[in-house]
């Protein structure tokens, strides 16, 4: 009996050494992480990506990156007579950021070439990879770099097919892009049949920058026919900055001819409607990235993520221009800008 009473201490002993090792043990991995501070070096090829920032830190905030006590933020941006975004890439490097935070293909790019040989890992987001050698393929990018891209040409057949719903009677659909832009081959080669598909021409001009699209709308609005129906705005460098939208939607405006815009904020600004993924999802999608990299996964070995696109329609703007909306898009639009 007395030999049966010992066991059973010895077992009970054995077992609340156990709990304690692993209590022990669960606080010191606990505490672990609060000694690390993370330096995150965010880029953006341009303004107007404040809702990636703010999406992106939102959701490290939740993770348990919090501001100011094991993580830290330098964000930069490209623009005007500011540093280039290999300039600003080089810097992160110098500095030993733990993460470059990619927005736009320029600012990949230079990221993903000034942190060849360096443990530095690489998120990209707000950017199509098509045509680009960023990655080996969506399920192994490769290398050090991961990240969030936006639909591809897919994405430019989808909102052509939204607006021949819209405007059934469409004929001319004018285009302005930048020829050698990386993604514009494979946006093109999908776009050209799909509108072709539908009996609609693609009026195509090339540019440069920003005062070519104003030069040639510009002639356009001289001429007694403008020869458009509608403009797709594509995605490029060009056709997505400041100087370039004021333009166009200028243009718009005065000759009533709605636009498919490419991001919300354009939705929001004017545009009939945009079908694309927001700036908040594409910085949560690119957080959840960086934690994972923190936490030891090797960025490469991450597949790259594409968010849902959304269906953002401006009523206001389709009343203004005497559309009617079928009722099947007023359902499936998260928001009605009014």
């Amino acid at each position: 009996m007395s030999s049966k009473l010992n066991s059973q201490k010895l077992w009970t002993l054995l077992t609340w050494m156990i709990i304690t090792t692993l209590i022990l043990s669960g606080c010191g991995k606990t505490q672990t992480p609060s000694k690390k501070v993370y330096q995150v070096g965010v880029i953006f090829s341009r303004t107007g990506f404040d809702d990636i920032a703010n999406g992106f830190k939102t959701k490290m905030a939740e993770l348990g990156y919090v501001e100011g006590e094991n993580i830290v933020y330098d964000i930069q941006t490209v623009e005007g007579d500011k540093l280039t975004a290999q300039q600003i890439s080089e810097k992160f490097v110098a500095d030993k950021v733990d993460l470059i935070v990619a927005c736009g293909t320029g600012g990949a790019v230079a990221a993903k070439k000034a942190t060849e040989g360096t443990a530095i890992a690489v998120v990209f987001t707000y950017l199509s990879i098509e045509g680009t050698t960023l990655v080996n393929s969506v399920r192994e990018p490769g290398g050090n770099i991961t990240g969030v891209r936006n639909p591809g040409p897919e994405i430019m057949e989808k909102r052509v097919e939204l607006l021949h719903q819209i405007m059934p009677q469409l004929k001319r659909l004018y285009i302005a892009y930048q020829p050698d832009y990386a993604t514009a081959p494979s946006t093109l080669e999908a776009l050209r049949p799909a509108v072709a598909a539908l009996g609609i021409d693609l009026v195509e001009t090339h540019i440069t920058n920003a005062e070519d699209i104003s030069a040639d709308l510009g002639a356009r609005a001289q001429a007694e026919d403008i020869g458009m129906d509608a403009i797709l705005i594509m995605p490029d460098a060009v056709s997505q900055s400041t100087e370039s939208w004021a333009v166009i939607s200028q243009f718009a405006t005065e000759h009533n001819v709605p636009i498919v815009g490419n991001t919300v904020a354009q939705a929001k600004q004017g545009a009939l409607f945009s079908y694309s993924p927001t700036f908040s999802d594409n910085g949560l999608q690119a957080a959840l990235l960086a934690d994972k990299i923190f936490r030891g996964t090797p960025a490469g070995t991450l597949p790259v993520v594409t968010p849902d696109a959304k269906l953002f329609l401006n009523y206001k703007t389709a009343q203004q221009l005497g559309l009617t909306v079928p009722e099947g898009l007023l359902k499936q639009a998260v928001e009605l800008i009014r």
